[in-house]
């Protein structure tokens, strides 16, 4: 199983903005990310997630699996239709189940639209990626402007990665954000 970990903060324009500044490399990229489920929710009740996120107009399509401490399953394959993302996503070792889930079909049931600042920062044992998100995220009929820190580890040590994370939220006051954007976007659907 791919396994992601990943610690996000709840943050406001001025800290995106102090961030931005103290590490200039970071690179924008436009995300518009389409959340997928069942008619009856049956990926929500799981509490998986199914993306279809374009990043620069490139379509990434995502399954992620429940995880414990900051980790969880994630799965990404490049391009396709959705029903060939599907396949593409099991056959990398999303749980086969998905397939059987999906047959039936999927639609839409929220999203977001933000812009990233995203680059790449080596620690001393681990390699991370910071991400600056800020736009909206759509459900229902309605839109939540956020703005977030994403400190996700790429290579090394989860420890290092959390540090690096508490150190910013320390330096820069930010919040521990416990939900990610799907469950955010799924709470304004009413799902």
């Amino acid at each position: 199983m791919a396994v992601e970990f990943e610690l996000k903060y709840r943050a406001d324009p001025e800290r995106l903005g102090a961030l931005a500044r103290r590490y200039p490399a970071l690179s924008p990229i436009q995300m518009e990310t389409a959340y997928f489920d069942t008619r009856q929710g049956d990926l929500s009740r799981r509490r998986w997630i199914l993306r279809r996120r374009l990043e620069n107009g490139r379509a990434v399509y995502t399954c992620k699996t429940p995880g414990e401490g900051g980790a969880r399953g994630e799965w990404e394959t490049h391009g396709q239709t959705l029903s060939q993302a599907i396949e593409a996503l099991c056959n990398l070792g999303a749980p086969a189940e998905l397939l059987t889930l999906t047959a039936p079909g999927v639609e839409p049931v929220c999203g977001a639209r933000f812009t990233r600042l995203a680059g790449r920062i080596a620690l001393e044992a681990a390699v991370v990626e910071l991400a600056l998100d800020q736009g909206e995220l759509l459900g229902g009929g309605r839109s939540l402007p956020f703005c977030e820190v994403g400190v996700e580890l790429k290579e090394g040590a989860r420890e290092a990665a959390a540090a690096f994370g508490q150190a910013l939220a320390l330096a820069y006051g930010l919040e521990p954000e416990e939900k990610s954007k799907a469950q955010r976007a799924l709470a304004l659907a009413g799902r």
